[in-house]
């Protein structure tokens, strides 16, 4: 399929795990493709993986200068978005007694306050009919412990697709949901435990998926696409969740 020739898509966290599967997914599929990230090696490693049209620039997802600064850019070389991935996230665990604020801060600056402004500077960007899709998470229904700050943020970033989508319509574009379940990513490198705690929680996470395993990037990809792809334009405000069915149990 070709359901995106000729048509423009952003990416954030774009250099790895879900954002990198899912920008490679969008140019297979013919795209341009825009990703963000902050480490430079890993942006331009991707990079090449997506075709001589695709652009990969650094950017801080938790700063709102930067999101206004990004949306300058695409602007100045008159670029138009048809879809918008916003991936770019933070997860990092820790039980109540040690949530410090820096950590409250951190989590709350990328996961919300970032993905927020950056969709406020891109909207005059948008083309009609544009798709706005979010990485949510099930953390923010299943109450999984030592999970607190991280599952506030995604219940946050949950209910503004909600509102930002009535906002939105008139403009002609769309915001929906997508939140995962566990998947193999390397963010759970990321959630700052130490091997053997991770191996441990890792564990114990998958001994909740009804189908006992742990997602793949592809299969969370293959649903961003639908979100943004015309197909699914009867759909709007939605949270599509794609957890194995660990929330239904």
């Amino acid at each position: 399929m070709n359901r995106f020739e000729g048509k423009t898509v952003l990416v954030t966290g774009g250099n790895s795990g879900i954002g990198l599967t899912a920008a490679q997914a969008f140019a297979a599929e013919g795209a341009r493709v825009i990703i963000t990230g902050r480490d430079e090696a890993s942006l331009a490693a991707a990079k090449l993986t997506l075709g001589s049209s695709a652009l990969a620039i650094r950017n801080d997802a938790g700063s709102v200068a930067a999101a206004r600064e990004l949306a300058q850019q695409l602007a100045a070389e008159h670029i138009r978005l048809d879809a918008v991935f916003i991936n770019a996230g933070i997860a990092k665990f820790a039980p109540l007694p040690d949530v410090e604020e820096t950590l409250w801060d951190q989590t709350f600056d990328i996961n919300v306050k970032g993905p927020f402004f950056q969709i406020q500077a891109l909207t005059p960007l948008l083309n009609q009919g544009a798709s706005i899709v979010l990485n949510g998470s099930i953390n923010a229904h299943i109450g999984m412990p030592a999970s607190s700050v991280y599952a506030a943020s995604k219940a946050a970033l949950i209910s503004l697709a909600k509102t930002l989508s009535a906002e939105l319509l008139p403009r002609g574009a769309r915001v929906n949901v997508i939140s995962p379940g566990p998947v193999s990513t390397p963010i759970y490198g990321k959630l700052g435990l130490d091997s053997a705690t991770l191996a441990d929680t890792a564990a114990q996470i998958k001994s909740q998926i009804p189908l006992g395993r742990f997602g793949e990037s592809s299969e969370i990809a293959a649903t961003v696409l639908h979100l943004a792809a015309s197909e699914s334009g009867f759909i709007v405000g939605t949270e599509i969740i794609a957890d194995g069915g660990m929330s239904q149990l």
